[in-house]
């Protein structure tokens, strides 16, 4: 998993990730002005932005370390790099270890089933490619007919969270069953969750809802210690 030549490629398309993020930077400060910005507030934004950036970061190098010692380093900064999502991956990869026959870390889990996970990330990044090149405009207006409705921006958030929490809760319940250790676990994720959710909203922080997948692994974590 922590292969020379897997190295290799995979710092080939974290470079192509780079490298377009400064293309993206310097076209945004080359059309400053179009926007009525002068070159000491582009500055200003810039550093704005990327401060802003730090504590969502973070959180998904917290989750991106636990996925580290279930798929390699290599494969979780690539698809971390390219997709953004730390917690999208290990759903992923979760659903290809299962699909496969075996759960991370398990005792059974070899190369076969580590390469089912690598081509399942790699596909599933590709559906995001795809979809964005071609439907992000028809999207973006179909989201607008949407928002532009009585509480269409409230129905748009019930939406997208009812689609995470079917996800999310679907291979959470798969756990539960497993034993009353899994469930206190689970219990203690959400609860975590949650917390740090509703003190994100009183502090007016959104950057640490960024950091609430994060707290709930490590709490998840040290409670399966505990108990285990």
């Amino acid at each position: 998993m922590n292969s020379g030549v897997l190295w290799v490629f995979c710092l080939l398309v974290v470079s192509i990730v780079i490298f377009q993020g400064v293309v993206f930077m310097r076209s945004a400060f080359q059309v400053k002005e179009a926007v009525g910005m002068t070159d000491r507030e582009a500055r200003s934004a810039m550093k704005t932005g990327a401060i802003a950036a730090i504590g969502p970061a973070l959180g998904n190098i917290i989750i991106a370390v636990s996925l580290m010692t279930l798929i390699g380093n290599p494969l979780t900064m690539m698809r971390s790099a390219i997709i953004g999502s730390s917690a999208t991956e290990s759903l992923g990869a979760q659903m290809a270890s299962t699909a496969y026959g075996t759960e991370l870390g398990s005792a059974n889990f070899g190369a076969e089933a580590f390469t089912t996970i690598a081509w399942t990330l790699c596909i599933g990044g590709t559906g995001w490619l795809i979809v964005t090149f071609f439907f992000t405009k028809s999207l973006g207006s179909f989201q607008k007919k949407i928002t532009a409705r009585k509480n269409g921006t409230k129905k748009m958030v019930i939406i997208s969270t009812a689609a995470m929490l079917g996800a999310f809760g679907y291979f959470a319940a798969n756990e539960a069953v497993k034993s009353s250790g899994h469930t206190l676990v689970i219990m203690t994720s959400i609860i975590i969750t949650i917390g740090t959710l509703l003190l994100a909203n009183k502090l007016q922080m959104n950057w640490l809802k960024e950091w609430a997948l994060g707290f709930a692994i490590i709490g998840g974590l040290t409670v399966g210690y505990f108990i285990g």
